[in-house]
């Protein structure tokens, strides 16, 4: 337990961004000198020398170090990094969930940024914005050909400064300008509500700091708005993760006291360790447990309540820990397709007051004893993502495409090597390729894309089918790269 309360787990946001990790802030490097390679640093000192005085231009000293650090941690795996300045400030605000801009949640739709949904009582909702907003403009620089992070960069900046975005509103076939000022966001990653008069939805987007407070207290007022629930759907699709305290409090939320969560196992002893659903191993902050108020807040109905968890290929990480959990505690019903295999851990550790190391150190494992590295958790039932089938999961990229991922055991790999479903998969990701193009070109009110949540959203419409007890439309291609059947 020691190590516990030295330790804040981190689990991974940033899917689309190639970010997910498992993680562990931890306030101190590990002390105690450990033998040093001298031929070798005597070497890396060589070169070092020659690049300083024979390159073509001089060479900035630090940024020599700096990229030395960073390839020697980079070259390990996809999710150790060394963060600079920069980085190192990005990382801080991912976990906290708060960053200074105009509070829009984007992606990218031929090539301009697509409001995917203005923040509540943000200054972008303030100002107007509306979701399927494109933003054409930033200030004078134009967006097409910027990638997202170039984009995010332009539109974030500090605090009570002002920024001009150009909007295209297709819906009303017209573009303008507005003035934003920039302000600390404070980031929504729990949403919930009603779909029916006796069922509830909740998403859980990412997991921060502020996720296990809003989610009991969004739990709390589903209850009070219907104390006899009938069912649950906790959506993970896309959730890349976030603070393993949060995904092992959620999972508390819905199983019995006191059961296995995870457990995580690597060289270092504090990273042999598990995870159970009691207080002690989520809860460390002043005041009173969220989930312990929202089990008597609600007379225990979210540890009762039949539960279907919705997953895809872009759940990681924490999503994946808090699935692994309640399917191997048989607690609900695990819908979708297979997940990201991410199922490694990662300790950060900062080396100064605005640098950071992350650094792969352990395995996690699920209740049962299952690593997910690589393989993902293979969902109870496997639907489509809409009634026409998977369109576009093809496209997706999972752990085990990444360069350098790690696998726990030899065979891990074997599947994805032979050359057949090499083949089938490169097909199908064409295909997929050919139908995203289409549906681009759509008008947007035709576009079969769902929205989580809404009423074109088929895998929730299929959720609610399950635990009415009615027929569920079953996926006819999902599962057979896993070799299984529906």
């Amino acid at each position: 337990m020691a190590s516990k309360l030295r330790i804040v787990g981190w689990v991974g946001m940033g899917a689309l961004a190639g970010a997910l990790v498992t993680t562990q802030l931890q306030a101190t490097a590990r002390s105690g000198a450990v033998p040093l390679p001298l031929a070798e640093l005597r070497q890396l000192a060589t070169v070092f020398n020659i690049v300083k005085t024979d390159y073509v231009e001089p060479v900035d000293e630090k940024k020599l170090i700096t990229d030395a650090i960073a390839g020697m941690v980079n070259a390990l795996d996809p999710h150790s990094a060394y963060y600079d300045a920069k980085a190192w400030q990005s990382f801080r605000e991912g976990t906290s969930g708060r960053f200074v801009g105009v509070g829009i949640e984007i992606t990218m739709e031929d090539g301009l940024v697509r409001v995917v949904s203005p923040i509540e009582d943000s200054p972008a909702a303030q100002a107007g914005l509306k979701t399927n907003d494109l933003i054409t403009k930033v200030d004078d620089t134009p967006i097409k050909g910027l990638s997202i992070n170039d984009a995010v960069k332009l539109i974030r900046g500090e605090p009570d400064t002002k920024v001009r975005l150009t909007i295209l509103r297709r819906s009303e076939d017209r573009t303008f300008g507005v003035v934003i000022t920039r302000a600390q966001i404070k980031t929504q990653s729990v949403k919930a509500k009603m779909v029916t008069p006796d069922y509830a939805w909740v998403r859980v987007s990412q997991f921060q700091d502020r996720t296990v407070t809003d989610f009991a207290n969004k739990l709390t007022a589903l209850y009070q708005t219907q104390p006899k629930l009938k069912g649950v759907v906790l959506d993970l699709r896309n959730d890349p993760g976030g603070l393993l305290d949060a995904a092992v409090a959620l999972s508390a939320a819905f199983l019995p006291d006191d059961v296995k969560v995870v457990s995580t196992n690597g060289q270092l002893e504090e990273s042999r360790t598990e995870y159970r659903a009691a207080v002690g191993d989520y809860w460390r902050r002043p005041g009173r447990d969220p989930i312990a108020t929202l089990t008597q807040q609600t007379n225990g109905v979210f540890k009762r309540v039949p539960l279907v968890v919705l997953v895809n290929e872009g759940s990681a990480s924490a999503s994946e820990i808090v699935a692994g959990a309640l399917q191997d505690h048989k607690r609900g019903v695990l819908m979708g397709n297979r997940t990201f295999g991410k199922g490694s851990v990662q300790t950060v550790r900062p080396l100064g007051p605005d640098t950071g190391l992350k650094l792969t150190t352990a395995f996690y494992y699920t209740p049962s004893g299952r690593s997910i590295q690589a393989k993902g958790i293979t969902p109870d039932m496997y639907v489509d993502e809409t009634p026409e089938g998977n369109l576009f999961a093809a496209l997706s990229t999972r752990e085990g495409d990444l360069s350098k991922h790690l696998e726990t055991d030899k065979t891990a790999g074997a599947a994805k090597t032979d050359p057949k479903l090499a083949e089938q998969r490169e097909q199908a990701r064409e295909a997929a390729r050919r139908k995203l193009e289409e549906e681009r070109r759509k008008d947007p009110s035709e576009r079969r894309l769902p929205t989580f949540g809404e009423a074109d959203d088929f895998r929730l419409q299929q959720a609610l089918r399950f635990m009415r007890g009615e027929s569920v439309k079953l996926s006819q291609t999902l599962g057979k790269e896993d070799g299984a059947s529906n």
